[in-house]
Parts: C-alpha cells; sequence; structure tokens
C-alpha cells in the first residue's frame, strides 16, 4: 500500500485552484472539473457530501482539527508575498519562532482549512551556522545531536 496524499473539500474548485496555483505554485497532475489532483498529494473536492453521500451540513468549516503542513525555503520570501495578497485570514499573532528556531506561520484557505507554512528545517540549521554558530552550538539551540543535524543537511 502507498500513501497518495490528502483530498480536502472545497466550495468553489476555480478558486482553491487559483489559491493553491498562485500562493505555492502547485502544479495540476489531473484535472476532473470537480476533482484536481496536484502533483505532490494535495486533491480538491467540490461537491464532498455526494462524494462520501454524507448530509452538505456535515461537512463543516474551521473544524480545527487538521492542518495543511508546507515547508518553504524562502521563508522572509515567503511571507513578503502573504503579505501582498488580501485574501489571507491569519491564524494567531503572525510568525511564530518556535523553542528550536524554526519560523512558521498559519492560516486559512479559501475553504477555511488550517495551512501551516514553515521554514526548512536545512534553512534554519544554514542560518545559525551562518550567524556563526558551530555544529554544536546548533546541535544544543535546536536540541537535536550532531548526527542528526548532519543528516539533516544531506537530504
Amino acid at each position: 500500500m502507498k500513501y497518495q496524499g490528502v483530498c480536502i473539500a472545497v466550495k468553489d474548485i476555480n478558486r482553491s485552484r487559483k489559491f493553491y496555483q498562485d500562493l505555492f505554485g502547485l502544479e495540476v497532475f489531473q484535472d476532473y472539473d470537480i476533482n484536481i489532483s496536484f502533483v505532490g498529494g494535495l486533491f480538491l473536492q467540490q461537491e464532498f457530501d455526494w462524494l462520501l453521500d454524507v448530509p452538505k451540513e456535515s461537512v463543516l468549516q474551521k473544524s480545527h482539527n487538521m492542518e495543511l503542513y508546507f515547508e518553504e525555503d524562502y521563508f522572509d520570501d515567503f511571507i513578503a508575498k502573504l503579505e501582498q495578497r488580501n485574501d489571507i485570514e491569519y491564524i494567531g499573532n503572525g510568525v511564530k519562532t518556535a523553542g528550536w528556531g524554526q519560523r512558521s506561520i498559519r492560516f486559512y484557505d479559501p475553504d477555511y482549512h488550517i495551512i501551516e507554512v514553515g521554514e526548512n528545517m536545512k534553512m534554519v540549521v544554514k542560518r545559525f551556522l551562518d550567524s556563526g554558530m558551530s555544529m554544536e552550538e546548533t546541535s544544543k539551540r535546536m536540541d537535536i545531536s550532531v548526527s542528526d543535524l548532519e543528516k539533516l543537511m544531506q537530504y
């Protein structure tokens, strides 16, 4: 068995397709009008209630029980791109920095699915090393072994 991705319910397939293509640069793999699959395993499904044969009112918005997670190499550039849009509803107070140093931001897509975009972990390590920290200091700062940092940098 092979995991293929996640399918999310959307009200307007064209609006959601444009959102994911414009913001994340996702490439459409297959387009079946009310179902679109992107390269990488994200699927959009309009008329989700019909697909599952469940009542329309049972397809919830803002359920806050899952998120789509992306990592970005050029985090500051992505934040600048977000700031140019007027259709982003943020969750929380903007960019957060985790204890291990990774920056992230959360917001809703047009159908109120939670999206988190985090700074690529390899770039976090690179940022610390570029600031003059040694691998040992970075290891301590991120609470991860030097050997795990080295694996991360090779990935």
